[in-house]
């Protein structure tokens, strides 16, 4: 028998858990995967008869056929928010694969190994802490034409430093541990050691770790393309459509109003998604 006491546990449990920024994450991805098939226009082709027409519901006589309004040249803002969001899952996606999976594997070997190993390692993430990660885009862009490719391999070699350095920390607890001290006395190889016995430790950490940068590549990447060093036009970037936009705020407000919007909901859900994991996942931080 389910007891009223029980029913408000329970309630409270549910709110309690992320639902919000986990159903605007999931919108965004779905956006992003079928975009073709949901976006009601091209996204590189305009109307210079629509250009700065405003939004459809603000039409007094039903002129714009746009919900969100147009661009400069006649482009539909809705249209390419929705292409923007499928370049804006590419690359963060890319680039935390690649900076998660080089960061752990240095961090795991700077802590277990140590010594020489840990002491080269950790001067190249101060190393790459002391780069100015904007002049070298700068640089790059100059000596290669911007591109996603480009901003890809950028943002992963300046990405995997954090995770480095919170796994070496992690791993230089977890290898004190008993369970670590008796397989070495068992004679375990240090691989396996490493991916049985340590990795798995880290996996709380890690997964914390990635998705409170989602939020960072995103805007990241959108002040790359603001800059004019990131995804090239007339592909559709969020960043890019809010340095299109700057010039015509008080004509046209919403041509960057609305790709500022949804680079704050997706910063904003995967920054709260990621502090609901740590209280969750980090036994120094679970709430009771």
């Amino acid at each position: 028998m389910v007891t009223l006491s029980s029913k408000r546990s329970l309630w409270g449990q549910i709110r309690s858990l992320p639902i919000l920024p986990v159903a605007t994450i999931v919108i965004l991805l779905l956006v992003g995967i079928f975009a073709p098939l949901i976006s009601p226009y091209p996204p590189l082709e305009g109307d210079l008869d629509l250009r700065n027409i405003e939004p459809s519901w603000l039409s007094e006589n039903n002129e714009s056929p746009y919900f969100l309004g147009g661009d400069h040249i006649g482009r539909d803002v809705l249209t390419r928010i929705i292409y923007g969001t499928r370049i804006s899952l590419i690359v963060a996606g890319t680039v935390l694969f690649f900076g998660t999976f080089i960061g752990t594997l240095l961090g795991l070997m700077s802590g277990y190994l140590g010594g020489v190993v840990d002491e080269i390692i950790m001067r190249l993430v101060d190393f790459m802490y002391a780069i100015p990660f904007i002049l070298v885009v700068l640089v790059a862009a100059v000596i290669w034409s911007p591109s996603l490719m480009l901003v890809i391999i950028l943002l992963s070699i300046f990405t995997w430093p954090p995770f480095a350095r919170q796994v070496r920390a992690e791993t230089l607890s977890l290898k004190q541990m008993d369970y670590v001290s008796l397989a070495i006395v068992s004679g375990t190889s240090p691989l396996r050691i490493c991916l049985r016995h340590i990795l798995p430790g880290l996996f709380n950490t890690v997964l914390v770790l990635a998705s409170l940068q989602v939020g960072s590549l995103v805007v990241t990447e959108s002040v790359l393309s603001f800059l004019g060093v990131g995804i090239p036009a007339p592909q559709p970037s969020w960043g890019s459509m809010v340095a299109e936009g700057r010039n015509y705020m008080s004509t046209a407000w919403w041509i960057c109003f609305f790709p500022g919007l949804a680079i704050l909901l997706i910063v904003f859900s995967m920054n709260f998604l990621g502090d609901w994991l740590r209280d969750k996942l980090d036994p120094r931080l679970r709430q009771l």
